[in-house]
């Protein structure tokens, strides 16, 4: 069976030092566990939800698999948020929403839930580089956000990856083509 906190820690290996603080303790297992469903408590206003979640498909399209939203992105990440973070990690994640929001109402003169993909992405760029203000801390937490929702999902883990529950016996001989899917137990 797929088990979220043993893919967190896969998750947690991959970032290394640089893992945000909430994805750390709950992969470290410092949290108490915390029931399925939606947050306990609102993280978002309606605006910043929207845009948090066409921000995370932005980050994590639909190609040939389902991209962030089919796999609950934005859902993990507002329960991350209220259930596993401190009140002071939420602060570069709202934040970072608030200005790509006022950037959008200045840039485009349309809220930021309500900009096209390109502007999306242009927005995003614009943060990554730090040109917005806090621009490039809200870019990597919320990026290890979105992809660490995603490969711990099911659809990260069945669907993207190839998911072997036991794996066979160790090939060290065995034939790898390109776009052979990456294991995941």
């Amino acid at each position: 069976m797929i088990d979220r906190r043993n893919a967190l820690a896969g998750m947690a290996a991959m970032f290394g030092t640089a893992l945000f603080a909430p994805i750390a303790r709950a992969a470290a297992g410092q949290v108490v566990p915390i029931s399925d469903g939606a947050a306990t408590t609102a993280v978002f206003t309606a605006e910043q939800r929207a845009l948090m979640t066409a921000l995370s498909e932005r980050i994590m399209p639909t190609t040939d698999t389902p991209g962030a939203i089919a796999a609950e992105v934005p859902q993990f990440i507002e329960k991350l948020l209220a259930d596993w973070a401190l009140p002071e990690d939420r602060v570069p994640i709202v934040a970072g929403l608030d200005a790509i929001d006022a950037r959008s109402r200045s840039d485009y003169k349309l809220a930021g839930s309500k900009a096209s993909a390109a502007q999306h992405d242009a927005l995003l760029t614009l943060a990554m580089n730090d040109q917005l203000p806090g621009g490039k801390d809200f870019f990597e937490k919320f990026r290890q956000l979105v992809v660490t929702g995603y490969f711990t999902s099911e659809i990260g883990i069945m669907q993207e990856r190839e998911y072997l529950p036991v794996p066979g016996r160790y090939d060290g001989a065995h034939r790898y083509t390109n776009g052979t899917k990456v294991f995941s137990a």
